[in-house]
């Protein structure tokens, strides 16, 4: 029998395939839908959309570093009225899922970004960008407190007519806390991966290698700190699909990510590397279920063997 690689997110959010490009990676709409057949994709993520435009980072935007990039685009997008108007049906055109990245620096905000996106068809679910700076209460990460957390997913989420993500900084002190305060608030899953803060150098002239001058890391170097993340998030609220994000280059780390407890993952790096590549996992992940004589990905998920008393004697 053919495997399926349907994906049920639950709440309505169906996937064709558990394998979705990452926030920013699709770019405008316009950029991928001449490489890849977007209907073949599990859905994309929106660059992330702010109230207001913003003209982002200075460049260089973007550096490699042995297994990874350190970038920086500091949210550069149009705002959400021009999102509205001009990128959102164009990347709803593609054929697959479109996930709207929210962000903002003050409640209010997220509020009025939401209040722009509530009525369009074209949103299949919302992601909530936690890792950002909250100009508000002076912070500089979001995601990083629980009281804050709280607030934003819980005032996003009672607005929302679809279903709400919040997308949880891998690096949070306070993973297990920060992952339940989201869920209690009314996100109906979560997406783990909010990049590392990193920093990369030009030894050569002296210079830090990003034009802002920090920035955050991605790439395959993050795969297991992602899959921590995961498993531990898994654990704490086993009643939200989880999506992973950070390190997923091929199949077989796409297939890790699920067994450790996520229900889909997203690709991000890889992609500008070749845009096919999501594609080319799904494929790899449906040859894995069928060596296993597996029915569905919702046959791999959490399924990774761990002895028990483990879990507590890693702490």
């Amino acid at each position: 029998m053919k495997p399926s690689l349907a994906v049920d997110l639950g709440a309505g959010l169906v996937l064709p395939t558990p394998v979705l490009v990452a926030s920013g990676c699709a770019g405008t709409g316009r950029e991928l839908a001449g490489l890849v057949e977007l209907r073949r994709v599990g859905g994309l993520v929106s660059r992330s959309i702010t109230l207001d435009a913003r003209k982002g980072s200075p460049p260089p935007r973007i550096a490699e570093t042995p297994s990874g990039t350190v970038w920086s685009t500091g949210l550069q997008n149009p705002g959400v009225a021009v999102f509205v108007e001009d990128e959102l049906p164009r990347l709803a055109r593609g054929g697959c899922p479109v996930i709207v990245s929210v962000a903002g620096g003050s409640l209010e905000e997220f509020v009025r970004v939401i209040g722009a996106l509530q009525t369009r068809p074209e949103v299949a679910a919302i992601e909530i960008h936690l890792s950002g700076r909250d100009e508000e209460l002076h912070r500089e990460v979001l995601g990083e407190h629980v009281d804050r957390t709280s607030e934003v997913v819980g005032a996003v989420a009672r607005m929302s007519l679809v279903p709400v993500f919040a997308k949880i900084p891998i690096a949070a002190s306070h993973l297990p806390e920060l992952t339940r305060a989201a869920v209690r608030a009314g996100a109906h899953g979560l997406t783990i991966g909010g990049p590392p803060p990193a920093l990369g150098v030009r030894a050569n002239d002296l210079r830090p290698a990003l034009g802002g001058v920090t920035g955050w890391m991605s790439g395959p170097a993050l795969k297991p700190l992602t899959l921590r993340a995961v498993f531990e998030a898994s654990r704490t609220v086993p009643e939200a699909p989880i999506v992973a994000v950070g390190g997923v280059r091929t199949a077989e780390d796409a297939v890790e990510m699920l067994l450790a407890g996520a229900a889909a993952v997203q690709v991000g790096t890889a992609v500008l590397v070749d845009p096919v590549a999501p594609v080319d996992i799904a494929r790899g992940i449906a040859g894995y279920l069928r060596a296993k004589g597996l029915a569905s990905t919702a046959d791999l998920r959490g399924r990774l063997r761990v002895p028990a008393g483990s879990e507590d004697a890693s702490r």
